[in-house]
């Protein structure tokens, strides 16, 4: 795959190959990502197509301070806010409720039953398709900005530090935010697949 500063070099000269290349490479995650902030299809594709008319009229302005893939997804995040769909999406680090259930801990904190290795056994318990769309509804049941969180890190594999400059978050806040949705998204597997403490 062609690397995102080549793909730039010839955005910059006109290659209008260079932007069908990108936008191949890239619509589907920025669709999954504005998703994330607004309510209906239509509207997130409208985000992305924003995104992209911004990304072109700013491409001289670009200073590669960061990868053309963290202001692609930065530009997205500020479009998706700005669209006024949703409420202001600023969650505090202290949001509401444990990240685990507190039953599933004994009187000294340690675990009363240690959660199951169920990543093993995914295969023999449920279908990859199944098991997608469990996961694909945990999701959904997640504080907004946990499922960004977890969204840009595990599904879009993006670094922490490019995660609180997309999100314009702190670091530790990236961490709890991280933390407490994998922590939701692990529990809510647990229970579907039979291997934890409901």
């Amino acid at each position: 795959m062609e690397a995102d500063t080549s793909l730039l070099r010839r955005l910059r000269g006109g290659d209008e190959q260079a932007f069908a290349d990108l936008v191949a490479r890239y619509n589907s995650s920025m669709l999954r990502l504005a998703l994330s902030f607004v309510s209906s299809r239509a509207v997130a594709e409208e985000v992305v197509q924003d995104t992209w008319l911004a990304m072109l009229r700013g491409l001289d302005r670009f200073e590669e301070r960061s990868s053309l893939r963290t202001w692609l997804f930065t530009i997205l995040v500020n479009r998706a806010r700005t669209t006024g769909v949703r409420e202001a999406r600023s969650v505090p680090v202290a949001d509401a409720g444990p990240a685990v259930d507190a039953s599933r801990f004994s009187p000294s904190g340690a675990w009363a039953v240690p959660p199951d290795h169920w990543v093993e056994e995914a295969e023999n318990r449920v279908d990859a398709a199944k098991l997608s769309e469990l996961l694909r509804g945990a999701m959904s049941l997640l504080p907004d900005r946990q499922r960004e969180v977890v969204l840009l890190r595990d599904v879009e594999g993006l670094t922490s530090s490019e995660v609180c400059h997309v999100l314009a978050i702190s670091e530790a806040n990236q961490r709890v935010l991280l933390h407490r949705g994998r922590s939701k998204l692990r529990q809510a597997l647990e229970s579907e697949l039979g291997g934890g403490q409901r």
